[in-house]
């Protein structure tokens, strides 16, 4: 399964469907959901032991714990209308502006390629390649808020945009209160406050007090969210100060939560960030070129992975791409040949769909970093600074 491909969604709820998930009881499969990091917007896997011929991405893994996350609750509620037909409904309902970014997409006829774009938009925070690439906090950290809004949706469809916003709001407001008890924050702490902005909807809207806020989380599962949330917000330096303990106790007292809440959700902040820090975007401070490095990199080997087969093929039938491509992998090429090899390069692109990306503007500074992945898929021979794994 590609999720990064047409067709993906109908792939996944054959997984899904069969699986054991669909009958966990609610909290068991939130605890699951957040190990893989979705409750936290830091998706490091995904819910489901899906087999699979290459890594995913951190956003196709987003897609898939987003997917199961619906698909469980449609499942558990008893819908009787279709799941994707369900699903799509749901989103054209809480479209809140008179023009929605998914507007554009309603008109697609097949139910299944609406709904792929649909979640497709609705994970990212910038849809833009280039700003993606200067831009770490890629995926939306707020989108189980979506999930709590399908739940409430399935129940009653009445004012369901207005619940969505009135949540949203209600977490930010507590989240950012938690933050502001910290004596200094920490760049940390600035990355969360902007992940948590960047990721609203309603960035134009006044929040609500701290009184309003937490009248307004009244269900167990939202309870459960924010309190995540908050032991987040608290983790920078993974010791919980006297202002901060105040503030938690405080919360858990307006929202009749038991101290053991407060305890295990901490614990599985810590466990969760000791476990994959290198792995959490936001936890990394990067300059703008170390970020799109970074970022450009994982874009360019994860096609080069992908379409391994088809450019060995189109490359053993341009002898001269082969050949300086293999001169690349034992010394610097002259400007001429870097030219010339670009030049064949941007050819063979044209006949990959997926490898379009080159083409547009700005995909040529990307050329470089498919030279220096490149030289894996070559035969060994090829490469004489090459060291075999098992010979290590």
């Amino acid at each position: 399964m590609n999720p990064s491909a047409n067709g993906w969604i109908k792939k996944l709820l054959t997984e899904v469907s069969g699986s054991i998930y669909c009958n966990l009881e609610t909290t068991e499969f939130y605890n699951q959901l957040k190990k893989t990091g979705f409750i936290y917007g830091s998706n490091v896997n995904v819910v489901l032991d899906i087999p699979k011929p290459f890594d995913f991405t951190d956003e196709e893994r987003c897609k898939i714990n987003l997917l199961t996350a619906f698909y469980v609750t449609h499942n558990r509620e008893g819908c009787k209308e279709d799941f994707t037909e369900s699903l799509i409904r749901y989103y054209k309902v809480i479209s809140y502006k008179k023009r929605s970014f998914f507007d554009e997409l309603f008109g697609d006829k097949s139910s299944d390629s609406l709904l792929e774009k649909m979640i497709h938009k609705r994970i990212y925070i910038d849809d833009n390649l280039i700003t993606k690439s200067f831009n770490y906090f890629l995926v939306n950290a707020l989108l189980f808020v979506d999930v709590l809004g399908y739940h409430r949706f399935l129940k009653d469809e009445r004012e369901i945009g207005a619940y969505i916003k009135n949540l949203e709001s209600a977490l930010e407001t507590i989240v950012f209160s938690a933050i502001d008890t910290k004596s200094e924050k920490t760049i940390y702490d600035n990355n969360l406050i902007r992940l948590i902005e960047e990721s609203s909807r309603h960035k134009d809207s006044d929040l609500p007090t701290y009184a309003e806020a937490t009248a307004f989380i009244t269900e167990p599962l939202e309870k459960r969210y924010l309190i995540d949330l908050v032991c987040m917000a608290s983790w920078s330096d993974k010791v919980i100060d006297k202002e901060e303990r105040e503030f938690l106790n405080r919360l858990r007292l307006d929202l009749d939560l038991r101290p053991e809440d407060i305890i295990q959700s901490v614990d599985d902040i810590n466990a969760f960030y000791d476990t994959y820090k290198d792995d959490v975007a936001f936890l990394k401070s990067k300059n703008l070129a170390q970020s799109f490095y970074d970022n450009s990199s994982k874009v360019v080997a994860r096609l080069i992975k992908r379409n391994s087969k088809r450019l060995i093929k189109e490359l053993s039938e341009s002898k001269d791409a082969m050949w300086l491509l293999a001169q690349s992998t034992q010394r610097p090429l002259t400007d001429e040949e870097q030219k010339k090899i670009q030049n064949q390069l941007l050819d063979i692109f044209k006949s990959i769909p997926s490898l379009a990306i080159f083409m547009l503007p700005g995909g040529m500074i990307l050329l470089p970093l498919f030279v220096k992945f490149i030289p894996k898929l070559l035969p060994s021979a090829f490469d004489d600074n090459r060291i075999e794994k098992d010979k290590v």
